[in-house]
This record gives C-alpha cells, sequence and structure tokens, in this order.
C-alpha cells in the first residue's frame, strides 16, 4: 500500500512529503552543517557516504510507493529545515515503524524536531492505523534524548552495537509508543503539558553497559 502523507503543521512548523526538487536545498544543508550532523549520520560498512540527494529521494520515494516508509522534510516558516522519516512501515500482528531524522544546527531549539515527530506519529497512529512507533538514539546524542523527554516516548531498552552511525557500528537507547498511551494525541499531551516526567528515564545499568566498551571474546586454543 502506497505511503503519501499530507502536509501537517502547528503554527510556524510543516511536514510535508519530500519532493524531488527538494535535493539542492536538502544537499545544501547537509553539506554546511557537517559538523553538526557527521556524528549521528547513517552510514554503510559497505560504500561510502553519497550525496547524490536526487537519487536518494527518488529511493525513498520508490519505498513510499511500495508501501515501507513515510519520507518527509520539516519545514519553519516555509524554510527546509531537515528531514524526517517513517521507515519500517509494517502492518498485520505488528503495525509498527520506526522514526528517524536531521535538523539543520541554525533551526535547533525552535522545538522544530519535536513538533514534526510528534505531527508524524499522531500522523501513523490515527491515518495508517499503525500501532507502535518507536526511535532509537545513540546514548551520546543528547538532543535527540531531549526529544523523546519532551514528547514522553517510553524507554524500552538497550541495544549495542545497533545501527551503523559516522563509520563503525553504534550503541542505541530504544524509545517508543503505542497508540493506547496517548489517546489525546502525541502534540496535544505535549501541550497541554501532560508528558509523564520520567517516561524517557534511562535506568543506570544501561546508561553505564552505553559507556562500557564491548571486549572481544576470549581466544580459543
Amino acid at each position: 500500500m502506497a505511503q503519501f502523507a499530507p502536509v501537517l503543521n502547528d503554527g510556524v512548523i510543516t511536514v510535508r512529503p519530500v519532493r524531488v526538487r527538494d535535493a539542492k536545498v536538502i544537499e545544501h544543508e547537509l553539506l554546511s552543517n557537517r559538523s553538526w550532523l557527521r556524528p549521528w549520520e547513517a552510514t554503510s560498512p559497505y560504500a561510502p557516504r553519497s550525496f547524490d540527494m536526487r537519487s536518494s529521494i527518488r529511493s525513498l520515494l520508490s519505498n513510499a510507493r511500495a508501501g515501507g516508509g513515510l519520507p518527509l522534510v520539516m519545514e519553519y516558516e516555509g524554510e527546509i529545515a531537515g528531514q524526517l522519516n517513517v521507515s519500517g512501515i509494517t502492518y498485520g500482528s505488528l503495525s509498527s515503524a520506526t522514526l528517524g531524522y536531521w535538523v539543520s544546527e541554525r533551526f535547533a531549539g525552535r522545538s522544530v524536531t519535536p513538533t514534526s515527530v510528534a505531527l508524524a506519529t499522531d500522523y501513523c497512529f490515527t491515518e495508517m492505523g499503525l500501532h507502535r512507533m518507536e526511535i532509537c538514539i545513540r546514548p551520546e546524542n543528547a538532543p535527540s534524548l531531549r526529544v523523546v523527554e519532551k514528547l514522553g516516548f517510553r524507554y524500552e531498552g538497550f541495544r549495542r552495537r545497533y545501527i551503523h552511525i559516522n563509520g563503525d557500528w553504534r550503541d542505541h537507547f530504544c524509545f517508543a509508543l503505542v497508540r493506547e498511551e496517548v489517546p489525546q494525541g502525541v502534540l496535544r499531551r505535549w501541550q497541554a503539558g501532560e508528558v509523564p516526567a520520567d517516561a524517557a528515564d534511562v535506568p543506570a545499568v544501561d546508561r553505564v553497559a552505553s559507556q562500557t566498551p564491548l571486549l572481544p571474546p576470549p581466544a580459543l586454543f
């Protein structure tokens, strides 16, 4: 089932489907924000990072037509501020998807990311019929951790060397929401100040584990 979201907005913040003609602007934002974004960018252990944005967007749109994703851009006052992708969409007994995003440094601190994540999550719950939304974040990524704290995504666990980021396999904390937790909607709950204060708290044991290098297995003789 093809997935094409409508334009979603809250005040000056808008989430809309990505277009091939956005490629030049997105590429400019990525290249001008290298030091800001590089530590958190997904990479491949098999190929170098590509900045062929037209090809990347076409791939995202092809996946959307196949029903596997929802590729979006985040805008602030009409300017592209970053991307937000709903990926790994699965229906049936799982009915789940994963959220990933990046935002340009010049738009940080303007509530672009939490508002966009909330809008996209509400759309996935109410219009697409999904049941669970997941966000996985590197333990060192303080800005992204603040997003899940603000929105009340519930901490679910520690995933060792889970995603290839910035040239290596990196540990991640996993957070999620299911539809029954937010009957009023993610955005409305946040704006009403009703987010549970400790939902995104990471247990001390997992924080320690994330700071402990994974040792190689002992040699066998």
